[in-house]
């Protein structure tokens, strides 16, 4: 059995800098046509130079490895959301604008990696000036919706402040990264301006994954995975290629040194579509894995709207052809003296990517 995927994107990505990022971009350059790059650098990537930087370094690392390789991986277009930090000014914002970066990422100061630089008071008059110029430059705000509250909770208790947004800037779109949590689905219904990404691992995992026995390290990410009802909700969003979701990855990939000290990121990028095409044709749901990982987030995304290569995606699309066939996830990756280790690492999987068309 195979299945061709047409423009698949990856809409949640953390691809690091410095040797980090020539090792894993790859793995995504290869699979997708385009991905959302996470902001989340030290120092982030606050303003229109940084983000013009960090998306040249990004090309600069897939051009080597195609050189080198002779594989064609520039067909990969890196869409560099911005960190919304204390610094990003509405002037700065529009600038980003008009240079095609039109993706706003926010995260409370504190709740996932390096979000430090985060913002400590969502709901006040200078976060609202960002937000009121993000609505009319078409900008799309990304947040990473949790509360510094109770781990298990944190999500629900950010709904709030998604309801306020989405009332007070309602021509604002806006994502819930990697939604996990079963109470947050009803906001997707109830307000046509809210959005979502769903990662593998909060539709395949659950709290038990990560500490129903020994202590699995490698499966701590932020958002916590949550409880079996959580994950089935969530699984069937997925399934049923739900129109107010899509694929985001959110893979994050640490060291291992990083991860035994508790790092939060799961580094999923390695096999991704395989495992995906393997979940969806165990639940018979292949039919739906092409809405799932393309077709929603062009429309939520308006990504033929303002991304200059999706303008040739339809007549030109990359494709990537799966079969039902077994192939094994590597145990881990080399980087420079540590190993990551990939999701599900040293697993048999029962599909594997075969081909690309660029």
């Amino acid at each position: 059995m195979q299945i061709t995927l047409k423009n698949p994107l990856d809409m949640h990505l953390h691809l690091r800098d410095g040797a980090l990022l020539d090792v894993v971009t790859p793995f995504s350059a290869k699979s997708f046509a385009a991905a959302v790059i996470m902001p989340n650098l030290t120092p982030p990537i606050d303003s229109l130079h940084k983000a013009q930087a960090y998306k040249q370094a990004i090309k600069d690392s897939i051009h080597s490895y195609a050189k080198a390789h002779k594989q064609p991986l520039e067909s990969f277009e890196p869409l560099c959301a911005l960190y919304l930090s204390d610094s990003l000014t509405p002037q700065e914002l529009e600038s980003c604008a008009k240079h095609g970066f039109k993706l706003l990422k926010l995260y409370p100061k504190g709740a996932t990696t390096n979000s430090d630089n985060g913002i400590a008071q969502v709901l006040d008059s200078k976060s609202y000036e960002i937000f009121s110029a993000a609505q009319e430059l078409g900008i799309i705000l990304c947040i990473h919706g949790e509360s510094g509250g109770f781990v298990l909770e944190r999500e629900m208790e950010f709904g709030a402040i998604f309801r306020e947004l989405a009332t007070r800037f309602p021509n604002l779109k806006i994502i819930i990264e990697h939604i996990s949590d079963h109470r947050t689905i009803p906001l997707l219904e109830e307000y046509d301006n809210l959005y979502a990404t769903l990662t593998l691992h909060h539709i395949t995992l659950d709290l038990s994954n990560l500490a129903g026995g020994a202590l699995c390290h490698h499966h701590f990410c932020k958002p916590v995975l949550k409880t079996p009802k959580d994950k089935q909700a969530l699984l069937d969003l997925a399934l049923n290629a739900h129109s107010k979701v899509c694929f985001g990855s959110d893979s994050a990939p640490h060291s291992l040194e990083a991860k035994q000290k508790g790092a939060a990121g799961i580094f999923s990028a390695v096999g991704l579509l395989p495992q995906l095409a393997e979940l969806f044709h165990k639940h018979n749901a292949l039919h739906n894995l092409q809405a799932f990982v393309s077709d929603n987030a062009m429309k939520i995304y308006d990504l033929a709207c303002w991304v200059q290569a999706a303008q040739a995606w339809e007549d030109n699309p990359k494709l990537i052809t799966l079969e039902q066939a077994p192939y094994k996830i590597p145990e881990s990756i080399r980087v420079l003296d540590s190993n990551l280790t990939p999701l599900r690492a040293g697993e048999m999987i029962a599909w594997r990517e075969i081909e690309s068309k660029a």
